[in-house]
């Protein structure tokens, strides 16, 4: 099947379960139930949710209103707890990069150095796997007690949640390169940096670029989370500060808007990742 009729049937399709999904939503909360007759004041108290029947979660068309809203004036500033949905955004990514980068620039390198040297490798080991399997999130009361500022806590977050895939998968691209390769560098009487350069890291790339791919995706979703504890800006706390206010409508337009970050990160270095792919 040639792969241009493939893209447009997944097309078609992805569109009819869109369809699907919006009409089972909006008639999820239309309001087709009756109620009970109830004393006016009180109904007048509870509002259309209790008096029509209709669903206090807000519809397609409720979130579409929303979202426009925010996208005519993405970038307004009115104080501590009122910006606009962009600029939280842009808080996000920021915290999200920095602490991203700094993972990546200790990653890489000590990835290759695991991966070069089988005694660093059994050396380390028993240290990446017990600090691995702890939560991100509980390094949040440490990061706090310790630098003694939110926002940079966060990015410490970010930092150790996105170290262990780039290091990992760094480490198994590395030992995974072919000896054959290896071995005609040593017979050309290559340096180990330019054999590192030259080589090794042609052929990790790809497995270097997985690894940073799992990483994005975590450091995007434990950014949320911890920008819901330490408050102040960006998209998780954006979100918090809607439930608080019991703006359901804009909560679902956060979670739309993060999964919608969230896979144009993904994308980006699924792009790089297929730039440095080569058939052998």
């Amino acid at each position: 099947m040639p792969s241009h009729s493939l893209n447009l049937r997944a097309i078609i399709v992805s569109l009819a379960i869109m369809v699907l999904f919006l009409l089972a939503w909006h008639i999820a909360v239309s309001g087709l139930t009756k109620t009970q007759a109830m004393d006016p004041e009180y109904a007048a108290l509870m509002g259309a949710s209790a008096t029509t029947g209709k669903s206090a979660m807000p519809g397609p068309v409720d979130v579409a209103s929303t979202i426009w809203g925010h996208l005519k004036d993405p970038f307004y500033d009115r104080g501590p707890n009122d910006k606009g949905i962009g600029i939280q955004i842009l808080y996000s990514i920021g915290r999200v990069a920095l602490g991203y980068g700094l993972a990546v620039m200790v990653a890489v390198p000590l990835g290759f150095l695991i991966g070069m040297s089988p005694l660093m490798s059994k050396a380390l080991d028993p240290y990446i796997q017990l600090l691995k399997p702890v939560s991100p999130l509980a390094w949040m009361p440490l990061a706090l007690f310790t630098i003694k500022d939110s926002g940079l806590s966060a990015i410490f977050v970010i930092f150790i949640c996105s170290l262990w895939p780039m290091l990992i998968n760094t480490a198994f691209g590395v030992s995974a390169t072919r000896k054959e390769w290896l071995n005609v560098a040593r017979t050309l009487e290559v340096g180990p940096l330019r054999r590192a350069f030259t080589v090794i890291l042609p052929a990790a790339a790809p497995t270097i670029l997985t690894g940073m791919r799992i990483s994005i995706g975590i450091a995007w979703l434990v950014i949320v989370a911890a920008e819901m504890l330490v408050g102040g800006t960006g998209i998780g706390y954006f979100v918090w500060n809607e439930w608080n206010n019991l703006s359901i409508t804009n909560v679902i337009t956060s979670i739309l808007l993060i999964g919608l970050v969230g896979m144009v990160l993904d994308q980006i270095l699924a792009r790089a990742q297929r730039l440095v792919t080569f058939p052998e």
